[in-house]
């Protein structure tokens, strides 16, 4: 893991199309700006753990709805 220092109005490159500026920063809070092709997704860490769980929950199922099904 890389870790860097940056202060507002800065920025960092990831690879040759990914830029991070440092919008503001106020109370303990980071904004940033990302600018990134339209290919790459970007999510909040915490809203990708919840898309993971939910299509966890999607793939499980009760057998014995299927069983009521076939009645």
């Amino acid at each position: 893991m890389l870790v860097i220092k940056r202060k507002q109005g800065e920025s960092l490159l990831i690879g040759d199309n990914i830029e991070i500026n440092i919008v503001s920063l106020e109370n303990g809070s980071v904004k940033l700006a990302i600018s990134a092709p339209k290919s790459v997704t970007i999510l909040r860490k915490e809203l990708y753990k919840e898309i993971e769980e939910e299509n966890q929950k999607a793939v499980s199922f009760d057998l014995s709805a299927l069983k009521n099904l076939k009645k």
